[in-house]
């Protein structure tokens, strides 16, 4: 399944032969153009004849390869291939078009892991920023097998590159999120963050992030699935993304919340003040070096603290939050105005207040809702 590249030093060798940088350009002979025509032409891939030569082996059964002496780590080359080619937004939409989308799709079922992770990488690469090829993807049902993988393949690298290629499928593809949604997609997000995988929890906080941020409505699903907790777990996590990614869902939580009395308890307040008491003294015991790494979590943990007891955290009294040299945040105009959820909510915890007696809303359905009634 190697291919062979151009002949460069041939090449090379023959066009330094005839010039030496010094001597204006002379007309070539009819044989050395005819030759250097040829010698590009025979190295010039044409990159559709070879997708389709891909799509054929992709749609051959793996039997049959095999009984050929194709291997998989030939079949894991040839889909490095094909990424290649379908980096070219014109080349994925036309991967479709040549027969090739639906056994690519096939192959995420494959027995072997990592030609089910390898094509997943090629699906994400399809999908990434192109609305074309999330719509074929969606048509040809693509969502169905990357979820399957991503919710219980037995290989966690299979399952990240399968949440990696849903997140590039579902980004600004309202049918996406929509599917992703309705499959308990939540459910299973909450389900990664458990793993001890950090690249996978990394995957799976970055698309609850830019779910969030699309839909703030769905911080009520999140809360109602747990998420806070899991969130205030992993904001103590030895990996700087994850505990930044953390605070940052900590924070969307908290500032969704001021609406809600009765969102939170009061061993869930402790507890995040515990953990963001940790943390600032983490920071307070970081290198200099580490404390300029560690610039967005600084202002997450501050931001976090302001939010929740309408106060400034401790970095700032230290120095840490604004270090020599960096630019100071904009002032907190917010909170001069608008009372904080964990201060509002600590007075008002009397059920026969105004706020406690307001009608709570049902949590959003992610699952088939009960059979209608038999008429």
């Amino acid at each position: 399944m190697a291919r062979e590249g151009p002949n460069w030093d041939g090449l090379l060798k023959w066009s330094l032969s005839h010039a030496d940088g010094t001597n204006s350009s002379r007309n070539l002979s009819e044989e050395d153009r005819k030759w250097f025509m040829e010698a590009m032409q025979e190295q010039t891939v044409d990159v559709v004849k070879r997708m389709k030569e891909i799509t054929l082996v992709m749609q051959t059964p793996e039997q049959v390869l095999e009984s050929q002496g194709v291997t998989p780590q030939d079949i894991e080359d040839m889909l490095d291939e094909l990424q290649e080619h379908v980096e070219s937004i014109d080349m994925a939409n036309d991967l479709h078009s040549i027969g090739g989308l639906v056994p690519l799709l096939g192959y995420l079922k494959n027995s072997h892991a990592n030609i089910r992770a390898k094509a997943a990488e090629v699906v994400s690469t399809i999908v990434q920023n192109n609305p074309r090829s999330q719509q074929l993807v969606m048509e040809a049902n693509g969502l169905e097998p990357l979820l399957s993988n991503f919710t219980s393949d037995p290989d966690v690298v299979v399952r990240t590159k399968a949440l990696g290629a849903i997140s590039s499928l579902i980004r600004h593809n309202k049918s996406g999120v929509a599917a992703f949604r309705l499959a308990n997609g939540y459910a299973a997000l909450r389900d990664a963050l458990g793993s001890e995988s950090v690249r996978f929890q990394r995957k799976a906080l970055n698309l609850v992030q830019y779910l969030l941020n699309e839909n703030r409505s769905d911080c009520g699903v999140v809360s109602e699935l747990g998420f806070s907790r899991i969130f205030m777990h992993l904001a103590s996590s030895e990996d700087g993304e994850v505990r930044e990614s953390a605070l940052r869902g900590l924070l969307e939580l908290a500032r969704d919340r001021s609406d809600k009395p009765d969102a939170t308890s009061n061993e869930e307040d402790d507890k995040l003040k515990q953990i963001l008491q940790e943390r600032i003294k983490g920071i307070s015991e970081m290198s200099a070096e580490d404390l300029g790494a560690a610039r967005e979590e600084r202002h997450l943990v501050d931001s976090l603290w302001n939010t929740c007891y309408n106060e400034p955290s401790s970095l700032r009294e230290k120095g840490l939050l604004v270090l020599p040299g960096e630019d100071a945040p904009p002032p907190d105009v917010a909170s001069q105005h608008f009372e904080p959820p964990l201060r509002a909510w600590a007075p008002n915890r009397n059920p026969e207040s105004k706020l406690s007696s307001k009608k709570k809303e049902a949590p959003l359905l992610l699952g088939p809702g009960p059979p209608p009634d038999a008429s």
